[in-house]
């Protein structure tokens, strides 16, 4: 329930949060199994709500050719191929909200920064496959109400 206050000239939108700012969280799953070449909406949510983080993991493949885009409102906010984040070093915990994990048969892309990012119209997570041999993409999107 959003109020509307002026202050001075401006007009400002209040709204009631939860605790810590994310009302109702919950997951959203996206799968393609098999992968072949070509770009797939794994996630699609409409706005508003907030993006708290994602994963993406990729099951084969046989060069890293495939991109993780996430879009916020029409903006691009990451794409970036498995191997364009294994040769920047984004392997560890760091402040650009990417990392790469990967075991023996799994390359994970998690997505996720400091703060909450807010999306007003529509939030989507894709990927676009540029190898062959990919057996399976499996996302994940934590996200709540805004």
């Amino acid at each position: 329930m959003a109020t509307k206050r002026t202050v001075g000239r401006a007009s400002v939108q209040t709204a009631h949060k939860c605790a810590s700012g994310v009302c109702d969280p919950e997951r959203t799953q996206g799968l393609k199994a098999p992968a072949p070449n070509g770009t797939y909406a794994l996630v699609t949510l409409k706005g508003p709500g907030v993006f708290l983080g994602a994963e993406v993991a990729k099951q084969g493949g046989t060069n890293d050719l495939t991109f993780v885009i996430l879009d916020i409102d029409g903006r691009n906010v990451t794409n970036l191929s498995y191997a364009a984040a294994e040769n920047a070093g984004l392997t560890q915990q760091n402040p650009y909200g990417l990392v790469l994990l990967h075991s023996g048969a799994l390359k994970t892309l998690t997505v996720g920064f400091p703060t909450p990012l807010l999306y007003k119209r529509e939030l989507k997570l894709s990927v676009k496959v540029n190898e062959p041999s990919v057996v399976q993409i499996l996302a994940n999107v934590i996200h709540g109400a805004a």
